[in-house]
């Protein structure tokens, strides 16, 4: 099934690539500034999942065991 993090892996070379091709050729745009302007949309892109829709752990998906529970404790004897 796609998700959205699916999309948004599709969607940043599909940016480069189709926006700076289409800036390129449909207007006469010199090839940097288009590249750099689908670099731009690539970047909102991957801001907009990192940190608007950041991955989080979702709450069904754990196993219930709190990292305090799961990490052995080992006793340091003294030196005494």
């Amino acid at each position: 099934m796609t998700g959205y993090y699916d999309i948004v892996l599709g969607a940043i070379p599909l940016s480069l690539l189709g926006i700076s091709g289409s800036l390129t050729f449909a207007t006469d745009l010199a090839l940097s500034t288009a590249v750099t302007l689908g670099a731009l949309v690539a970047v909102a892109l991957i801001g907009h999942a990192m940190f608007v829709n950041g991955p989080v752990d979702a709450p069904s998906l754990r196993t219930g065991n709190s990292s305090a529970e799961s990490t052995p404790t080992t006793s340091v004897p003294d030196a005494e």
